[in-house]
């Protein structure tokens, strides 16, 4: 049997490069293959699986995450992209309040009902603080188009609007207090 022959099937091994990447305010140096995604380093790596695995194709947005607070999907970045910058979950949105306190938006969620299910939250949530980032007082037209790459099986939108539209005034009058 020829060399050649015998190799087939075989994998050689992939080296990994080590990467620094601040994560809920977090610096974490983590190392990764050059195809690894920051959805597998994050689940997988670091253990914060608040972040879901949905279509694994960029069309769901179960997967986002703020990268330098614009949201990503974290299904089709590669993790070496993330390197040296600031990247927030749906664990670290509730981190910036007092212990036990949910953010506004987590609470607009659940007080409209916008969660149902709850397994699209994580990333409708994420999307939504990169908008209220962005724009602290947004219209409705601006929070559909801002939630436009996330799908949510169970409901019609409309209670998750609400619950942006909601928690962007709650935000706004945290502000001016």
């Amino acid at each position: 049997m020829s060399a050649t022959l015998q190799t087939i099937g075989r994998r050689q091994p992939v080296e990994r490069t080590l990467m620094t990447v601040s994560v809920n305010g977090t610096s974490h140096r983590v190392a990764v293959r050059p195809y690894d995604v920051l959805l597998d380093v994050l689940r997988e790596t670091l253990n914060l699986t608040g972040t879901r695995r949905g279509c694994d194709m960029g069309t769901c947005g179960c997967c986002t995450v703020l990268i330098e607070g614009r949201p990503v999907l974290s299904c089709l970045t590669l993790a070496l992209e993330a390197e040296g910058a600031a990247v927030t979950t749906i664990e670290g949105v509730a981190a910036t309040r007092e212990a036990g306190a949910l953010h506004p938006l987590q609470e607009a969620f659940v007080q409209t009902g916008g969660s149902q299910c709850g397994f699209c939250t994580p990333g409708f949530i994420m999307s939504a603080v990169g908008l209220l980032e962005r724009n602290p007082d947004p219209t409705e037209d601006e929070v559909k188009e801002a939630i436009s790459g996330n799908i949510c099986r169970c409901t019609g939108y409309i209670a998750i609007v609400e619950a942006i539209l909601q928690a962007a005034r709650l935000l706004r009058e945290e502000t001016a207090r």
